[in-house]
């Protein structure tokens, strides 16, 4: 009895683990038959203003300025000269990687929002005050490749091409549209202060910066920028600041003035951001000093290179500098 009693114990355990063993099999998930989430991604339809094929390479008509002319370009061409135009054609090729996708993502949200450069009957301009730097004598091997190996790729959110504001050197953090560029509207989800990984290696000249300017410079620049006399300069001081520690507003005698539109007025150059960390009035003149260079918003380039230096590959660094962005491809 005794060994038909311990034959049915093993009987029942082995019928257990059988069971057992079997439904593991049946709850494995069947990974191959699960769709590719590239697969079911509907891909941003490019701007109206441009003539392609799905999946084919665009051509851009774009306004040679010291030419005064317009040349037909594939994109990918005009890309090339964007990137060496726009960052040290020597650096890493992740952060020429990098600036490659933001450049495409650039073109093509302004060429949809406002039709490129209309008034010259283009898409883009290699005026910088019109579009993006673009200097196709400096293009390197190294750009050649970055470019090769992003081709097509660009970011977007929520399925639009996000605007891909980049900088120099952010100083601390990058900052929100607002209060970098006195963007008009909401700030786009994807613009986020973040740390910039650029503090680190950015050369000291480069990085700070200080200047002076006369009291008859800062009156012409805040007439220009607001359409008002504010009269002999007295009172200059920091009136606002915003998440990054960027002055907003500054007080100008008893006008409040936009910091990222005086910067312009004043020549941006010259007052290379609004990370202003001292300000002095000193007889007829105010003089400033400050960290970074470019308005701070989305990309830090020094912070690019250093994150490329790093290990990091161009979709890490695109994804550090704009939030819940994903990086498509549109042509082949």
């Amino acid at each position: 009895m005794l060994q038909n009693k311990n034959a049915t114990i093993v009987a029942v355990i082995l019928g257990i683990m059988v069971a057992v063993a079997g439904a593991g099999k049946l709850m494995e998930p069947r990974i191959e038959n699960r769709p590719s989430p590239f697969q079911e991604r509907a891909l941003p339809e490019l701007p109206a203003e441009i003539e392609a094929e799905e999946k084919e390479e665009p051509v851009l008509r774009v306004y040679i300025d010291e030419e005064d002319r317009v040349e037909d370009m594939p994109f990918e061409e005009y890309i090339k000269g964007v990137v060496a135009g726009e960052m040290k054609p020597d650096w890493p090729e992740e952060a020429l990687a990098a600036q490659a996708i933001i450049a495409r993502s650039f073109t093509l949200q302004k060429i949809q929002e406002k039709g490129g450069v209309p008034d010259k009957n283009a898409h883009a301009s290699t005026d910088i005050e019109e579009f993006q730097a673009y200097d196709a004598d400096s293009i390197t091997q190294q750009v050649e490749e970055a470019i090769g190996k992003t081709r097509g790729q660009v970011a977007v959110h929520q399925g639009n091409f996000i605007r891909g504001w980049f900088h120099a050197y952010a100083g601390p953090r990058t900052a929100q549209a607002d209060e970098g560029l006195a963007f008009e509207g909401p700030n786009p989800p994807y613009i986020q202060g973040v740390k910039s990984p650029g503090r680190d290696i950015v050369p000291e000249e480069e990085g700070f910066w200080s200047e002076s300017f006369t009291l008859e410079e800062i009156r012409k620049a805040v007439k220009e920028q607001t359409g008002n006399d504010p009269g002999s300069i007295e009172r200059f001081e920091t009136a606002q600041k915003g998440p990054s520690g960027r002055a907003t507003l500054f007080q100008i005698n008893d006008m409040e003035v936009s910091a990222p539109d005086l910067r312009i007025a004043l020549d941006s150059t010259r007052m290379r951001s609004t990370y202003i960390e001292e300000i002095n009035m000193e007889g007829e003149g105010v003089s400033l000093e400050g960290e970074g260079f470019g308005h701070g918003v989305g990309m830090c380039q020094w912070g690019a290179r250093a994150q490329a230096e790093d290990g990091l590959s161009a979709e890490e660094i695109v994804n550090y500098f704009y939030r819940d962005v994903e990086i498509v491809k549109l042509w082949e």
